[in-house]
Parts: structure tokens; C-alpha cells; sequence
């Protein structure tokens, strides 16, 4: 062989060893996991627009006032979710108990005459001057990344010890208990419902659940008997129609929108419940609108590509744990519980299956901090999947090398 002909073949080894090469760095994120997060956000930016026309205007606004600024919140979403998903998932696990200090010093800033807006007797928001943003959505986010780094590091003292398990939970009480005082009964509820999943994923012993959800019925059992209006709420769903013009006349309402909407729908845009005889007709309640004018199949769709979320999320956080990512397992788990409950919390509200309670729609319902909030946790989704296959193509190549 000449020495030409050997250079030509050294040169088409390494041309082929480089390629070989970019092809284990190259992972794709989970592009189905995007497109139906996509889907949910454009189903709900069309509901938006038609079930706040009536409202905008009322306040002498554009009609699809509320329609576009829901647009640039989504269009920021999707900037967080890129910026999100190019930091390692080590940087988060590090920083997880910091960023629940930073949660309860944003709760606490709610306080502050100047600084926290109150809307329908609720101190939820952060006054930004040219906004105003909702504590509760990022901190329930911080929460699940410092649980998850806590399964991490202490995932033998929380197997072993009952330490283990208060310990977290001590902490998280007090974020619980500003909610509380805010108040925001649902957050509270969803926050700490998903960091007990977590726990219990994390490995916790089944008595000490006993213990605390027997604790925890009792303490809000007593919030609810001493806080009238929370009593109403738990009373008045069992039996909305004994009182559908006063303490059941948001449930009723809903329940007519979904009678009204039967399989197909009256047509989009045509829903009579949002002309302000349906509260909150594009937060709380944009699913019995939606249900309205498209029908029982489209609110059978929309729970299908939720389920979708949910279980995909799961299955992300199943594979990272099996390939030694137990963080991005925990974190994956911790927002699918939280994306999952909200959503089934809202729609069972709305059906009247659930008392009523403030929470807004994943990736549907108006509001600028829980879009942009939940497109970040789907950041973290999409890192959590690109840094397992990263771990699987450098797991191969190191195969094909040995072999």
C-alpha cells in the first residue's frame, strides 16, 4: 500500500470516528413532550381570547387585550424554557435550599404595604409598577428542587430516621404557613400534596404518611371551621342548587355552561356563561367556557394531553433515575405530581367534583406568572431528558470503544 493510500485511509478513519463522535453528543429534547405542551398553550390562548372579549370590554380596553398579553407571556415562557434548559441540572441541585430562603422572603415582601397587591381580598401578588406576579406559582418550583436535592443527599436518613422525614416538612411549614395567611388555601394544598408524593417516591415509611395526613386533616379541617367562607366552599359544592344565587352560584354557573356545551359544543365565541355570569371566565373557570362552546370532546381532549404531560413527565423521571440521575428523577417526578394535581384540582372544581378553590389551569389559563412559570418547569423537563440520553450515548460509546 502506498503511503497516499494509507494517509487517504487514516483520514477517512478519523473523518469517521469524528462523526461517530457528534452523533453521541447530538440528543434531541423531547419534542413530543414540547408539542403537546404547545398544543395546550394555543388551546388556551384561543379560549383566553374568547372568554375575556366581553371583560376587556367592559374596561374600555381592545377586545383581545387579554388574548395578547397572554401571547407575549407565552412568547416569554418559551425564552425561560430555552434559557432553563441550557443550565446543567447540577447548578439547580446546588442551590436548592437557597432558593427556599428566596421563597420565603418573597412571601414575606406580599406583606409590605407598597409592595403586595391585593385582588378579591387575597395578598397573593408582588406589585412590579408596569406588573405584578404571583408568589405562589415559583415558589411551589423552588420547593420541588429543594426537595428533590434533599432525596439526594439525605435519601438514607430519610429511609431510616423519622428525622428524615420532618425535616423537609419542618421547613416547607413555614412556606405553607404564609400561603395560609396570604391566603391561598390551594397552593398550600398543592405544594405540600406534592412534596409528600415526592417524599414517598423518595423512599418515606408508610406510617409516618398516616401520622402526618391524619395531622394535616385535622389542622385544616380546623382552618376550614374557623374561616367562614372556607366552610361555605366545602359545603356549598355537595349541593351548589340550594343556594344558586348566592354561596353556589359560581358552581352553578359552570354546571350550566357544561349542560349548555353538550358533545360538540354552541361554536366558539358563542358561550353565553362568560358574559359575566361566569366569574373568572378566563382563570379559574376557562375550562366549563371552553366546554361551553366546543363541547365535552374537546374538554376530553384536553384532559388526554394533560394525562399525556403527566405520564411523560413520570416516565423522563423514571429513566434518569435508573441511569443514575437520582436529582433529575425527583425533579421530574415533583412536576409531574404538580402539574397533575393542578390540573385535576381546576377541572374538578370546575365539574363540581371539588370545592372551590383559586388555581389557575397549567399552560391554558390567564396569567402571566403561571405560564411562564410552568414553561420553566418543562425546561427542566426537557434538561432532565437531554442530560439521561446524554448519559446513555456516552455510556454506548464507551461500550463501542471496549468492544
Amino acid at each position: 500500500m502506498s503511503t497516499l493510500q494509507a494517509a487517504y485511509l487514516s483520514s477517512k478513519d478519523n473523518s469517521n470516528s469524528r462523526i461517530t463522535s457528534l452523533r453521541h453528543q447530538t440528543v434531541t429534547c423531547d419534542v413530543p413532550l414540547l408539542f403537546v405542551v404547545f398544543c395546550l398553550s394555543m388551546i388556551g390562548l384561543v379560549m383566553v381570547g374568547s372568554s375575556s372579549i366581553s371583560i376587556a370590554d367592559q374596561l374600555g380596553s381592545n377586545p383581545l387585550y387579554y388574548f395578547w398579553r397572554q401571547f407575549v407571556h407565552i412568547l416569554i415562557g418559551f425564552l425561560a424554557l430555552f434559557i432553563v434548559y441550557k443550565i446543567p441540572l447540577k447548578i439547580w441541585s446546588q442551590i436548592g435550599l437557597p432558593l427556599i430562603f428566596l421563597s420565603l422572603f418573597l412571601l414575606t415582601l406580599v406583606f409590605i404595604p407598597g409592595i403586595g397587591k391585593q385582588v378579591n381580598g387575597s395578598t397573593r401578588w408582588i406589585n412590579l409598577g408596569f406588573s405584578s406576579f404571583q408568589v405562589s406559582e415559583i415558589v411551589k418550583l423552588f420547593a420541588i428542587i429543594y426537595v428533590a436535592g434533599y432525596l439526594v443527599r439525605h435519601n438514607d436518613v430519610l429511609r431510616s430516621h423519622t428525622a428524615g422525614f420532618l425535616k423537609p416538612l419542618g421547613l416547607l411549614s413555614f412556606i405553607v404557613l404564609l400561603l395560609l395567611l396570604e391566603p391561598d388555601f390551594g397552593a398550600a394544598v398543592v405544594l405540600l400534596a406534592t412534596t409528600m408524593g415526592m417524599l414517598w417516591l423518595g423512599g418515606a415509611k408508610p406510617w409516618q404518611f398516616l401520622m402526618l395526613i391524619s395531622a394535616l386533616v385535622s389542622l385544616l379541617g380546623l382552618l376550614a371551621v374557623l374561616s367562614p367562607y372556607r366552610m361555605q366552599r366545602l359545603t356549598t359544592f355537595v349541593d351548589p342548587w340550594s343556594d344558586p344565587f348566592n354561596s353556589g352560584f359560581q358552581l352553578t354557573q359552570a354546571l350550566i355552561a357544561f349542560g349548555r356545551g353538550e358533545w360538540f359544543g354552541v361554536g366558539l365565541g358563542s358561550s353565553v356563561q362568560k358574559l359575566f355570569y361566569l366569574p373568572e371566565a378566563h382563570t379559574d373557570f376557562l375550562f366549563a367556557v371552553m366546554s361551553e362552546e366546543l363541547g365535552l370532546i374537546a374538554g376530553i381532549f384536553v384532559i388526554a394531553l394533560f394525562a399525556f404531560v403527566v405520564f411523560r413527565a413520570l416516565y423522563i423521571g423514571l429513566r434518569a433515575e435508573k441511569h443514575d440521575q437520582p436529582f433529575g428523577g425527583y425533579l421530574a417526578y415533583g412536576i409531574a405530581l404538580w402539574i397533575g394535581l393542578q390540573a385535576f384540582i381546576n377541572i374538578g372544581v370546575n365539574m363540581g367534583v371539588l370545592p372551590t378553590k383559586g388555581l389557575t389551569l397549567p399552560f391554558m389559563s390567564y396569567g402571566g406568572s403561571s405560564i411562564i412559570i410552568m414553561y420553566i418547569a418543562v425546561g427542566l423537563l426537557l434538561r432532565v431528558n437531554f442530560e439521561t440520553r446524554q448519559y446513555d450515548r456516552h455510556q454506548s460509546s464507551r461500550y463501542e470503544v471496549k468492544v
